[in-house]
């Protein structure tokens, strides 16, 4: 009888009636250490259990004053069983913010979620009701050329850089407006003053000149023209505009058909939503709505969703608060009718990862996530998993390894630990 139970220990079949005590005994595993190191530009999260398994997560490259953030977490997470990620994350989601304050929250989500399918022997994936689709399309996104100058012709030769990749996008996406340096170089761009670079640009705004909106429109079209019925056009436009300017936009390029106008009236490192005044905007064109890459939490999408503010929700999951919360956003999304394009840009190679699984499992109004790299590029070194090519046509295949399917090399990456940093592994 022992051997027999010995047996099915080895093989995962469940103890019999007479060793339900025995195996009672054994504790859940429990969260021992949360740490963070800043590798490169982005900041690392791992989280340690008395069970040997590590998870990891990402936050966005911009963000490396995120470490002592994370490190708050610390006493609410230490004792808990990672594999139970939403009672875990009840204990510190309600302690995050909008952008970028939220970040250190979904990282450790994250890093959660890599645990538990690790100790499942699961890809994350499955975790989250398994796949929709094998491959995941992605767009250009940290693999964007910056024009060379603000004319036309410098936006024409930009797209046509991305066009050639090697990655075959079927979309791209370019800055414009306010999201450029029009702002700055364009002579009587606007009705207004550019504030200084560290602003992050949130406080650029104001009306367009006449000759400022004939500039982005001749722009735009230049791109068009480039990348013709093959790519996608998507604009990073803001935030910045007034909602006149930003109706008149819309409609002028609707015969264009881009994918979307992203954040023209708020987004990035902006603390609200402004689901009213999308609306406006909305409901007055044809051409494709997008925001919400500085979103946290899926209540704070809701008014977006049910007035139909929007055509295209954009979370990302190192803000909304992590991939679960993305899910949710999706699906919520997909009942009313708008689509979705995650942000993901400065997310790294541990955040595409996460990208993959998650978009691996959204509803049908999925279109596209924004996708990360490794940035330096001795991050493809440190980081194991990842297949090569990475991106084929456009599309990146969904790995079946358990967790997140990748993981940080502690021998390679110890070299690029700053000395403060150099326990992260241990």
């Amino acid at each position: 009888m022992a051997e027999a139970a010995d047996l099915g220990n080895q093989i995962g079949i469940p103890a019999a009636r007479g060793a339900v005590d025995e195996h009672k005994a054994h504790p859940d595993m429990k969260i021992t250490d949360l740490k963070c190191a800043v590798i490169g530009k982005n900041p690392v999260v791992r989280i340690v259990t008395d069970e040997g398994i590590s998870g990891f997560g990402e936050a966005e490259q911009y963000k490396p004053y995120l470490k002592p953030f994370v490190l708050f977490y610390k006493p609410y997470l230490v004792g808990e069983d990672p594999t139970l990620v939403e009672r875990t994350m009840h204990k510190i989601r309600r302690l995050g913010s909008f952008k970028p304050w939220g970040s250190a929250v979904s990282a450790i989500e994250m890093a959660l979620w890599d645990i538990a399918g690790k100790a499942a022997g699961l890809p994350v994936y499955k975790l989250l009701g398994g796949k929709v689709r094998d491959r995941v399309r992605v767009y250009n996104g940290a693999y964007r050329t910056p024009p060379a100058g603000c004319e036309p012709e410098d936006f024409a030769r930009s797209v046509q850089e991305m066009k050639d990749l090697p990655h075959g996008f079927t979309i791209v996406k370019q800055g414009v407006a306010f999201h450029s340096q029009m702002k700055r170089e364009v002579p009587d761009f606007y009705y207004g003053e550019p504030q200084p670079h560290l602003s992050h640009g949130i406080l650029d705004r104001g009306l367009l000149t006449a000759r400022g909106m004939k500039h982005v429109i001749a722009c735009v079209e230049a791109m068009v023209e480039v990348l013709g019925d093959d790519v996608g056009l998507a604009l990073d436009c803001g935030p910045g505009w007034t909602v006149p300017d930003a109706i008149r936009f819309a409609r002028a390029v609707e015969h264009l058909n881009l994918m979307w106008l992203e954040d023209m009236l708020s987004g990035d490192y902006v603390p609200f939503v402004n689901a009213d005044v999308y609306r406006d905007l909305t409901h007055a064109t044809s051409t494709p709505i997008h925001t919400g890459e500085q979103i946290y939490l899926r209540q704070n999408f809701k008014e977006l969703i049910e007035r139909h503010a929007i055509n295209i929700v954009g979370p990302d999951p190192c803000d909304v608060g992590g991939i679960a919360e993305l899910k949710w956003v999706a699906e919520y999304a997909d009942l009313h009718g708008i689509l979705m394009a995650p942000h993901g840009t400065g997310n790294g190679l541990l955040g595409l990862a996460a990208l993959v699984q998650v978009s691996a499992t959204l509803p049908h109004n999925f279109i596209a996530f924004e996708c990360p790299k490794g940035d330096p590029d001795w991050w493809y070194d440190i980081v194991d998993g990842l297949p090569d090519p990475l991106i084929k046509d456009g599309m990146i295949e969904v790995w079946d390894r358990p967790g997140m399917g990748v993981d940080l090399n502690p021998e390679k990456a110890r070299r690029h630990l700053a000395e403060e940093d150099a326990a992260f592994f241990d």
